[in-house]
């Protein structure tokens, strides 16, 4: 396969030892970055490999996160990871860019020229030179096809698309109580379109929001009258990876909260104005966040690699792609067959074990021996209500999904979650000392970001 860019690209400058085996990972999210960590402090840090991790953003941060962003529950200032200091503490190298073109026969893959908001270029196009590829470029919200989705809807996959949103949410609420006129059909609404656990959480987090907000001196509206959430689900309950009871708690519990919960209803266009239904009903909505489902980003079906309808990447079990054994892919933007034929499911503890499994697959690699097959376990499903409850089912694919949890132990099991990814990136000790330090920060600041 011929190069998208030809040779005319020159290769990233890298001081790297040119005799080393070069691996280079495509994706700085949970999983691609627990892997550039994890292989940078055992084949970079003694020299075996030389490991570079490439990425669209400068910083990190972890994706389950972003819909706390979005309603003001998380300044992302405080989480975020900067990728140049993570690479130069952990022995990887980092190189800022999107990829967008692969060259499998000179085993090079380009990455397109960064620019600043002036529009004048930070680095040129390049390509970066591999031994061994392996894309972790996660997923993008699916739109399915939906009239006025890209133009009037808000997705949860970047931290650019939470962090407009959070703007959008308190500039509506700034507006809306400094106007004279009444409130317009909609005005104050959210519609979230999609209740997996994204869109839940998120309807949860932003019930508490509009309250918070009104009490830093937002008195001139009735938040509590004139805020209103819909959460809106094509398939019949929500959160369906729950426990069919527990889904059904779960939507209690937000019925309760004054959220309308819709299922079964499949949304047909979305205007400025909302959220237009197949059955005909019309859900007046100034702010509209789509969360009903995703797929791996276009670019990959364009690579040359055998991929799905959804554009992720067809892998065998060792993580290879089933065209070339010199790449992987893991995580969202891959699709592992599991022995009943379906496919590993598109979550973080996923990627987790997949990362798990390449880096004993690189260690091997290098060695020449066989490379270990991936096994997925399920150890269950989590889902946050912010300070309301969390729920769950635990070892789901271990015992049946018979554990099911909620309340503080689930809330504790869910924030457990985060700590292990932080685990991975610094290690225990730095870990504890994070915790403390946002302990006794969260004492001192707002509870909601205010700007």
């Amino acid at each position: 396969m011929t190069g998208k860019y030809g040779t005319s690209v020159p290769d990233a400058r890298c001081t790297a030892d040119p005799t080393l085996h070069r691996i280079v990972i495509v994706g700085g999210g949970a999983g691609g970055l627990e892997l550039a960590t994890r292989l940078g402090e055992t084949l970079g840090k003694r020299g075996r490999a030389s490991i570079t991790l490439v990425d669209r953003n400068r910083t990190h941060i972890w994706k389950p996160l972003l819909h706390q962003v979005a309603a003001s529950r998380l300044d992302m200032d405080d989480d975020e990871l900067e990728y140049l200091a993570q690479a130069r503490w952990h022995h990887f190298r980092f190189f800022n860019g999107a990829m967008d073109g692969l060259d499998r026969e000179q085993r090079r893959i380009f990455v397109a020229p960064t620019v600043d908001e002036d529009g004048q270029e930070i680095t040129p196009r390049r390509a970066v030179p591999y031994d061994t590829l392996v894309i972790a470029v996660g997923s993008t919200a699916n739109d399915f096809g939906t009239p006025g989705v890209a133009e009037h809807a808000i997705a949860l996959d970047s931290a650019e698309q939470a962090v407009r949103f959070n703007r959008k949410l308190i500039n509506a609420c700034l507006r809306a109580n400094s106007q004279h006129e009444p409130l317009r059909p909609g005005q104050l609404h959210v519609a979230i379109i999609g209740a997996g656990a994204t869109g839940v959480e998120l309807a949860a987090e932003l019930h508490k929001t509009t309250r918070e907000i009104a009490a830093f001196g937002l008195d001139s509206v009735d938040f509590d009258q004139t805020a209103k959430l819909t959460l809106i689900e094509a398939g019949p309950r929500i959160v369906p990876q729950l426990p069919e009871p527990l889904s059904e708690g779960v939507a209690d519990l937000l019925k309760g909260l004054g959220v309308d919960v819709l299922t079964g209803r499949k949304v047909t266009t979305i205007t400025p104005e909302g959220v237009a239904l197949e059955d005909g009903t019309f859900i007046a909505s100034e702010l509209k966040v789509w969360a009903a489902g995703v797929k791996a980003p276009a670019f990959l079906a364009e690579l040359g690699l055998e991929t799905n309808r959804i554009n992720q990447i067809l892998v065998r079990d060792t993580l290879q792609s089933t065209v070339d054994d010199n790449i992987f892919a893991f995580g969202d933007c891959a699709a592992c067959a599991l022995p009943n034929g379906s496919f590993v499911p598109p979550r973080a503890q996923a990627a987790h074990q997949q990362a798990s499994l390449l880096l004993k697959a690189m260690k091997a690699r290098l060695k020449g021996e066989a490379l270990p097959r991936f096994h997925y376990k399920d150890f269950g499903s989590l889902v946050s209500l912010g300070k309301y409850s969390a729920v769950g089912s635990l070892m789901g694919g271990l015992i049946g999904g018979n554990v099911k949890i909620q309340g503080l132990f689930a809330k504790v099991m869910y924030k457990s979650l985060y700590k292990m990814h932080l685990i991975a990136l610094h290690g225990w000790f730095k870990m504890l000392l994070d915790t403390v330090g946002r302990a006794v920060l969260r004492r001192t600041e707002p509870h909601v970001k205010l700007h």
